[in-house]
């Protein structure tokens, strides 16, 4: 182990008094201060049946990362402007944010899978926008405001349609000249201006400042595990909070090595790069490793896992068992939002480490206090209890969050009018030990002859069935009981389309979890609406079938 490692400190504490520093250059965080014969990513594609490597150290990502902002800085980038990027996982992705950030510029982040309508409502502010050529096209219909960079190196469908710089010549250019001075921004300067994904309403627009960082890294640490001799893996896209939160910004604040894999998902070659890469330490959401319990192809088990990680949605009850069966590791479960990072979870770092307890998220994670707190009277509740699940705030030293853009400052509604809590906007309980189990959002709750009842344990239970790959329950109207439950479900793979699975459910349901909680009507769908992040839209199901049977006119 390297000097640094071992005089490092990781606590909370330490990264805070860095990151929040009022002369804080975040180049310096993420990459400067590395050794640079230190391999920081590795990119993998697959072409002609191999696997194929990249791997820049970080003096790589220094050097490049210092062209390329001179190049930008010719177009009239500087501290403060907005960049945002339409490009896939690779090398240039990661030398573009440092770039960005090189020249206290922020970064906007956007899904490449995103239409018009999604990419137009998040560039309003933007003056430049990195995309790959493939993507390029998307652009050319809209009207934008900024100034076009193309990264001429991602491997193309299709060329160019929108002309402009390429970051190829930018960074040709800007390898001539002195070095840029250090953009001493300080914690609180934004770095990241990155939208939520939009479950219960239109997307809002978080600006991250830079002592988020030592939430990110803390995390990275704690959580994660993330050592010096990882091979270290999160699937996350960077266009969403996680994959840049924790594939990208937190590995590089701990120095550490990570990979990026130039692909669409896909369940046998996700199982090949973790076998043939000997991946150590692997972070995903529940909905990959789903996809890797119903695939059917031959088995194909790593050999190195040492930790596996979800977040991004709730972790189903049985997935932990199939994992430490299949990939020769359990999961633990983690919880947290764009506006916050991650705050709950079983830590896998020894000093911290917590044995995961079936249908729990965890405890919270150092640097965060949260709670469950009674929805008009903010009084912290009873174990046991559903409530609003809150970030205890000054008991938080790692909270970053105050505001959405376009809002003053303190003044989002998510805040308690005392300042006191953060409401996340989800519901749950806790046990007598501080362990946190999931609930559901606060506008999927149903209310059936006066219980409250979370659509997230019914689910669970849908999704123990072998013929069922996912589920989502939502409400329906009903004269007696105020609402009922019904299911929408989308069939695994092996499943014989022309069984009544109805029956088969009710029963499934009553038998496992309670004779009230059955879905009264089961609805087989080719997919579930989500977000572009992944997240069922139970709300847009709803109001589907309210449509559905209100009486023709």
């Amino acid at each position: 182990m390297e000097a640094m490692e071992k005089t490092e400190d990781f606590t909370p504490e330490a990264w805070i008094a860095r990151a929040a520093a009022p002369d804080a250059d975040l180049a310096h965080l993420l990459c400067d201060r590395h050794p640079r014969e230190r391999p920081a990513l590795t990119v993998v594609r697959e072409s002609d049946g191999r696997l194929h490597r990249e791997t820049l150290t970080y003096g790589d990502l220094a050097d490049r990362s210092q062209y390329l902002a001179r190049g930008l800085a010719t177009l009239g980038i500087g501290a403060g402007d907005h960049v945002a990027t339409l490009m896939g996982k690779s090398a240039e992705l990661v030398v573009t944010l440092l770039a960005v950030w090189r020249l206290g510029a922020v970064h906007v982040p956007l899904f490449t899978a995103f239409a018009a309508e999604a990419i137009t409502a998040r560039t309003a502010t933007v003056a430049a926008l990195v995309a790959d050529a493939p993507l390029t096209a998307k652009l050319e219909p809209l009207d934008g405001p900024w100034t076009v960079v193309v990264n001429d190196t991602a491997p193309a469908a299709a060329p160019a349609r929108t002309a402009g710089p390429t970051l190829r010549e930018l960074e040709a250019a800007g390898a001539c000249g002195p070095p840029l001075p250090p953009a001493r921004r300080g914690g609180d300067a934004p770095f990241v201006h990155l939208y939520t994904s939009g479950t219960t309403g239109a997307p809002k627009a978080v600006p991250v400042p830079v002592r988020a960082v030592a939430a990110f890294a803390s995390y990275q640490h704690h959580a994660l595990d993330h050592r010096a001799d990882d091979v270290f893996w999160n699937m996350s896209d960077p266009g969403w909070g996680y994959g840049l939160y924790q594939a990208v910004v937190g590995p590089l604040a701990l120095g550490r090595h990570t990979l990026f894999l130039a692909s669409r998902f896909d369940p046998a070659l996700t199982l090949r790069v973790l076998r043939e890469l000997h991946v150590t330490n692997f972070a995903a959401a529940p909905t990959v490793y789903r996809a890797l319990r119903n695939h059917d192809g031959p088995p194909d088990r790593p050999d190195a896992l040492r930790c596996c990680s979800a977040a991004g949605e709730p972790l189903n009850p049985d997935l932990p068992r199939w994992a430490e069966e299949h990939l020769g590791a359990t999961i633990h479960d983690h919880y947290g939002q764009t506006e916050l990072g991650m705050v709950l979870g079983a830590p896998w770092h020894p000093g911290w480490r917590t044995q995961p307890a079936p249908g729990r998220m965890g405890p919270a994670l150092p640097g965060w206090s949260l709670a469950v707190i009674d929805e008009h009277s903010h009084e912290v509740l009873a174990p046991g209890m559903v409530g609003h699940l809150a970030v205890d705030v000054p008991r938080s030293p790692l909270m970053w969050f105050t505001h959405y853009a376009g809002q003053q400052a303190q003044g989002s509604g998510r805040f308690t009018q005392d300042g006191r809590w953060f409401l996340t906007g989800d519901l749950a309980s806790a046990d007598g030990r501080g362990r946190f189990a999931f609930a559901g959002r606060d506008d999927d709750v149903i209310i059936m002859a006066g219980y409250r009842i979370g659509p997230l344990d019914v689910e669970n239970v849908l999704l123990e069935h072998p013929d069922i790959a996912e589920a989502a329950v939502t409400a329906v109207a009903d004269d007696l009981r105020g609402e009922v439950l019904e299911a929408f479900v989308v069939l695994a793979p092996a499943a014989d389309p022309a069984t009544d699975l109805s029956a088969q459910l009710r029963d499934h349901v009553k038998a496992r979890l309670a004779a009230h909680l059955y879905p009264r009507a089961v609805h087989i769908r080719p997919s579930l609406p989500k977000t572009e992040s992944g997240k069922v839209k139970r709300k847009q199901l709803r109001h589907e079938r309210e449509r559905e049977l209100v009486p023709a006119r």
